[in-house]
């Protein structure tokens, strides 16, 4: 039983995999997307990781995937855009910078991290390790605590993406509606 859900799962993985790639609507492979997030979902299951798998579906087929699709129909697909014309022009050379910063933050934090787990020897703490919620008390401390800088930049990143898309969008309709 536990091999033929293993296949079921690794297929709808796959499928739905190759459907975010090949899928020329957007809708079609967002919906591609929640397939395969419900795949590796079933597959949390099947190792009990039962939490991870309730994040997999809450958080990303739920909350990510329905942002791409809000994203995706606030833009208007259906519209073709010459893509010659540049609406912002020092848009190209922010990119490059914004990228570079980031690049370079991501490298110092691997390099810190690095030399944190090299130095630090602390392991599973033993005390709560009898307890029935040990791994619950172990995760909340280690993203309340260590990692909530990371999380408060994610969120703001991520009304940063709605507040953009909803301001573009209303620019291409004032510019239609000035036509």
């Amino acid at each position: 039983m536990e091999l033929v859900v293993f296949v079921l799962a690794a297929a709808m993985v796959l499928v739905g995999a190759i459907g975010v790639i090949t899928r020329s609507n957007p809708v079609h492979a967002a919906l591609s997307l929640v397939l395969t997030l419900f795949g590796i979902a079933v597959m949390f299951v099947s190792h009990e990781a039962h939490f991870l798998a309730a994040v997999q579906v809450i958080v990303y087929a739920g909350a990510i995937v329905v942002l791409f699709l809000f994203v995706i129909m606030l833009l208007g697909v259906d519209r073709s855009e010459d893509i010659s014309i540049e609406p912002i022009t020092a848009q190209r050379p922010l990119a490059a910078i914004v990228g570079l910063g980031v690049s370079g933050i991501v490298i110092a934090a691997l390099v810190s991290s690095r030399s944190a787990i090299s130095t630090s020897g602390d392991g599973i703490d033993a005390s709560t390790v009898d307890a029935a919620d040990a791994n619950i008390r172990q995760l909340a401390r280690s993203i309340f605590s260590n990692n909530v800088f990371a999380f408060e930049i994610t969120s703001v990143l991520l009304i940063v993406a709605v507040i953009g898309t909803v301001l573009m969008a209303r620019r291409i309709k004032l510019r239609e509606a000035g036509k």
